[in-house]
């Protein structure tokens, strides 16, 4: 169904250009329920308001933040219900912190074994290479856990 929007709408590319974000990623914003659907016009081409724009700027600086898309909606549903209290905001940002202050120290730990294995690599052939060295087996690190690596920095 084609719905006509009024003259204060802009496009996608317009969107995405206000907001920093590529048109696939408004299309996946719509999809997955965090941007309401479109209005059409009667081309059949998307068509935001304000409020559209306002919202996916929302969305892409909690993303900036680090929130977790379900976070997002969960932010999302509480911004649109104004009166309620804030505690559970609260509650989701003190979590959300408290795993950022977690990848940190991974992080931390990561950077050291890093600086530690490259300091020892002596530049020669890649069969005296310490890095691949220390790649190939974990109890030649300085630290007994898990570096964290990728992980940490989902």
């Amino acid at each position: 169904m084609t719905r006509t929007p009024n003259t204060d709408t802009i496009g996608i590319g317009e969107l995405a250009s206000r907001t920093h974000c590529k048109p696939e990623t408004v299309r996946y914003y719509e999809r997955i329920g965090l941007l309401p659907d479109a209005l059409r016009n009667e081309g059949n081409q998307r068509r935001y308001s304000e409020t559209t724009v306002q919202r996916l700027m929302f969305i892409r600086h909690a993303r900036d933040f680090g929130f977790s898309v379900d976070a997002v909606r969960e932010l999302l549903d509480m911004a649109d219900h104004p009166t309620r209290p804030c505690h559970h905001v609260d509650s989701l940002a003190r979590r959300h912190l408290a795993e950022v202050e977690s990848r940190i120290q991974r992080l931390m730990v990561l950077r050291e074994e890093l600086e530690r294995t490259v300091a020892q690599c002596d530049g020669n052939s890649v069969a005296q290479c310490r890095i691949i060295e220390v790649l190939s087996d974990h109890r030649l690190c300085g630290h007994d856990t898990a570096h964290g690596g990728a992980e940490a920095l989902r």
